[in-house]
């Protein structure tokens, strides 16, 4: 063997790492996007109803569709991970 639990490890704090780059990075995307949308005026410091209201509205949308994708990378990386536990069984 190669000492394969090593790199694990090490594999997964990297994927991890990467993970949560790409949560701050679509949270930042999301809060730009939906900011540029619903905010029209810069009269006062604070948003108004309505604007909170749409900014609210709008960050969730992303965020459930951010939920979802990650759900389905998180099951694509499993059916690897599982496929690759075959092929080397296979390699024996």
């Amino acid at each position: 063997g190669m000492g394969g639990m090593g790199m694990g490890a090490e594999q997964e704090a990297f994927m991890r790492k990467m993970e949560m780059e790409e949560t701050l990075k679509t949270y930042n995307d999301t809060v730009y996007r939906c900011f540029g949308e619903c905010v029209d005026s810069f009269r006062s410091k604070t948003l108004d109803g309505k604007e909170e209201a749409c900014v609210r509205k709008c960050a969730e949308k992303f965020i459930k569709f951010s939920q979802r994708a990650q759900m389905r990378f998180a099951e694509k990386q499993q059916e690897m991970q599982q496929q690759m536990m075959q092929e080397m069984q296979q390699a024996r």
